[in-house]
């Protein structure tokens, strides 16, 4: 089992800034490529970014890329979402995943990949 504690989020103007973590716990968290994934009220829950176990690979969906940027820390089992220039449209509960599908630069990028979650964190861009 690994576990997924995830904070951070928070209220914020457009074009300001958010930082979320996600701590982890439990497993060895260099074995688990990880992902960020987010909800909006009244939508499916939708793939933001993954980064893979070593940290050397990243992705990014089309509507964050240049503005997110994920990262991690193997040595305090935690993994980063520096989210800048945010949008109205960034609104939503923001989930880490934790998924050990694939080899060492595999980039999970579906929900049926990851294997544990966090609770999430809210995050709301205001206008």
């Amino acid at each position: 089992q690994v576990q997924l504690v995830e904070s951070g989020g928070g209220v914020v103007q457009a074009g300001g800034s958010l930082r979320l973590s996600c701590a982890a716990s439990g497993r060895t968290f260099s074995n688990y490529a990880m992902g960020w994934f987010r909800q909006a009220p009244g939508k499916e829950r939708e793939f933001v970014t993954a980064i893979s176990r070593s940290g050397g690979s990243t992705f990014y969906v089309d509507s964050v890329k240049g503005r997110f940027t994920i990262s991690r820390d193997n040595a305090k089992n935690t993994v980063y979402l520096q989210m800048n220039s945010l949008k109205p449209e960034d609104t939503a509960v923001y989930y880490c995943a934790a998924s050990n599908v694939g080899g060492s630069n595999y980039l999970p990028i579906t929900r049926v990949q990851y294997d544990y979650w966090g609770q999430g964190t809210q995050v709301t861009v205001s206008s």
